[in-house]
């Protein structure tokens, strides 16, 4: 099985990218996790990083970008939606929810969204939605603590002294 973080925005922080590696190369091949970073609504609108978006745009850009994220995910995975609707889990409910993924064998694709939220076809595909928290969390970051708590629930289900909750 293999774990797909498919998350809107290209370029991340050095420690962004270390960060992650960092966790993700802790992890078993079947137990892999790959990270695709797809494109934001702007990307190549040759606008600055910081422009304001006009409230006007946002659903476009939405949709736009859950069109991106979904044709990233692999067939047959299932879809697990990041959104603060969603499902909030415990290290130790995490660590049971990534048994019965292992044990159903498909890939499981993790759609992080942009700064603006997934669009509904996203939120529509999802057999499941996971909130990491009821607090708004940098992009980047969700990232990297995506790789520690999967690593976390994996360490876990082995036993290894890395969760010692």
């Amino acid at each position: 099985m293999r774990i797909h973080i498919i998350s809107i925005g290209q370029r991340m922080p050095s420690w962004v990218d270390a960060g992650f590696e960092d966790y993700a190369r802790r992890l078993p091949p079947e137990c892999q996790l790959l990270l695709k970073a797809v494109p934001g609504g702007l990307a190549g609108k040759g606008r600055a990083r910081n422009a304001r978006v006009d409230d006007g745009e946002l659903p476009r850009l939405r949709r736009d970008e859950g069109e991106r994220l979904l044709a990233a995910v692999p067939i047959q995975a299932r879809i697990v939606a990041l959104d603060v609707g969603g499902r909030g889990w415990s290290s130790e409910q995490l660590a049971a929810q990534l048994a019965g993924w292992l044990a159903e064998g498909r890939d499981i694709a993790l759609l992080v969204g942009g700064p603006n939220g997934l669009s509904e076809a996203c939120l529509a595909r999802a057999e499941q939605r996971w909130s990491l928290s009821p607090l708004t969390l940098p992009h980047p970051l969700v990232r990297v603590l995506l790789a520690e708590q999967l690593y976390r629930a994996w360490s876990q289900l082995k036993g290894h002294p890395y969760h010692r909750g």
